[in-house]
Order: C-alpha cells, then structure tokens, then sequence
C-alpha cells in the first residue's frame, strides 16, 4: 500500500499538540480515488434517499402506524444514522484526499459507527420478536405490543447499545498510542485504532469478546430461536396457502438478516483467519459490512412490502402533482 510518505510526515509533525490519525482510502488504487467516488456517492444517495422515504411514508401513512411498521422505522432510522457517520470522513477522503481525522473526531466516529451497528442487530432482533408473536400468538398480538411496549423496546435498544460501546471507549482513551498513526480505512473503528496502542490491551480485549457475546453471538440466536418457533407453529397450519402466507410476511426481515450478519461473518473470519491478506481484501470486506445494509433494507422492504411500495408510489406521484 503505497502512501505520499511527506503528506504523512508533514501531519505527523504539524500536529503532535493536537494528535491526528491518517485514514486510508481504497489501497492500491489512490490515484482512481475521484472514479472510485462515484458508486459510493451512489450507495450513498441510495441509503439516504431509500431511508428518509420509507421513514416519510410510515409518517404519513396513518395505517402503517402498526407495531411492524414502528419496527421497520427504528430499522431506517439506524440505517440512516449509519450511512452520516461513515459520509463525512469517506467521501472527502475519494474526492479531495482529506486524510486527517481528529482524535475526538475519531473517537467521536467509533462510538456512533459501533452503536449504529449494534443497534441495527438489536431492531432486528426485536422485530423477530414482532414477527413471532403475529404469527404464533396472532390473537394477542395488539395486547402485547402495544404502542408504549414498542416505546419501551426502543428506549432499551438505545440503552443497551449506548452502554455496551461507551466502556470499550473509555478504555481505549486511556491507553497511549505511540505506534503509527496510520488507521487502515476511511473512517475510524475500535478494532483498527487498537492495533495503534503500545500499551496493556488485555482487558480491551477480554472486554471486546463479552461484547461479541453478548451482541454479535447472542442476537442471531435468539432471532434463529424465533423463527424456529416460527416454523413450527407454521408447519402446524393445515393449508399450504397459509404457510406460504406466513413465511412470505418474515421474508423481508430474513433477507434484512442475511444483509447483515453474512457480511459481518465475513469481515469476522477475514479478520481472524487472512491477518496477512492484502489490505484491500479488509478494506472491501469492512465497506461492505457498512454499507450492504443501509443501502439493501431500504430496497428490500420497498420490493417486498406492499404497503411501502404503495406508500412510495403515492409520495412521488403527489411530489410529481406539486412540480407540475
């Protein structure tokens, strides 16, 4: 990975007061940085525009103020938080080669990125469990996840994020960095500033993997529990109309899912298993771990929810009457 090695320099010396980290663009390919902007100027636009609109519509659409709906909001809200925070450091780093990054600003970055993500793990997680009691308790369904339940569950996703992140920063801050200032992405994550510590990161490390556990292993199985029962109640179900009916009303949220957790086991085992690959493998394997999801949930559910695509289709026809 080849770097202006003054630019570096010139940072490095101009800022010891202030203490400065170096992203990295798309190793290998700097000076196509301007051509490389495009489709993530794309994805970019694809995810802000996807989430405000689904986010708009259940806003408007006073019959998609349903638990599901709510669900799906919380979901675009996250996705939309996620998408700002990677923009500011991703884009001006393609388009003007603005490699600095603050070290507040930095910190700043990782805890919104690692909330950002795991929340998006928690939404899902709760709208399986939204989509279980529709299907195994249908009768109940508007007693139990009332609106003030649903208040509940996304003030205890904020909690449990904001909480689970916040220790992981205190610990780093405290630790001296004395190696490199040389970051391997475009934006600023937990796992790639740590290698930047010269000091003990036993306890980071041990507190990182309770994190995984709690978070990373614990969500996707509680979600595969949930569908498990899901399935067995709708096996019980005589009439194959009716099983297709329900699993078709989980479709969206599996392929949400998979949007989510396929990346990140791959960005896991490349990490663990290709330590020595070339940069650019990391580099692509973490993009997508941030990107597939604001960009695929919007289209996901415009495609497969009737009610959105619907709601979509009546946004833009009355923007379409007021242009006109």
């Amino acid at each position: 990975m080849k770097l202006n090695s003054s630019f570096i320099s010139e940072v490095t010396n101009t800022t010891k007061d202030s203490f400065y980290f170096i992203l990295t663009g798309i190793p290998g390919f700097e000076a196509s940085h301007i051509w490389i902007s495009i489709p993530f100027c794309c994805l970019y636009t694809i995810s802000i525009m996807g989430n405000i609109a689904i986010l708009t519509v259940i806003r408007t659409e006073p019959s998609l103020h349903q638990p599901m709906y709510l669900f799906l909001s919380m979901l675009a809200l996250t996705d939309l938080g996620l998408t700002l925070t990677t923009l500011p450091t991703v884009m001006p780093l393609l388009w003007f080669n603005a490699r600095a990054i603050g070290f507040e600003a930095c910190f700043t970055q990782i805890f919104f990125i690692h909330t950002c993500s795991f929340m998006e793990s928690s939404v899902l997680l709760a709208m399986s469990f939204d989509r279980y009691v529709a299907i195994c308790r249908p009768l109940h369904y508007v007693t139990i996840l009332t609106s003030q339940v649903i208040g509940r569950i996304g003030l205890a996703i904020i909690c449990r994020c904001v909480l689970a992140v916040l220790p992981s920063l205190f610990l780093l801050k405290r630790l001296p960095f004395c190696r490199s200032r040389l970051l391997s992405h475009s934006y600023c994550l937990h796992q790639d500033m740590i290698r930047l510590v010269c000091g003990d990161i036993r306890f980071n490390s041990w507190y990182g993997f309770a994190l995984v556990l709690l978070i990373i292993v614990m969500d996707p199985l509680l979600i595969m529990l949930s569908y498990a029962m899901i399935l067995k109640s709708v096996l019980g179900v005589a009439s194959m109309v009716e099983r297709l009916r329900a699993l078709n009303n989980c479709l969206s949220h599996i392929l949400a899912v998979l949007v989510l957790y396929v990346p990140m086991v791959g960005l896991s085992m490349t990490h663990r298993f290709a330590k020595h690959a070339s940069p650019l493998v990391h580099v692509t394997m973490a993009n997508i771990y941030l990107l597939a999801p604001p960009v695929m949930n919007p289209i996901i559910y415009s495609v497969k929810t009737k009610q959105i695509r619907q709601g979509i289709i009546h946004l833009l026809s009355q923007r379409n009457v007021h242009l006109r």
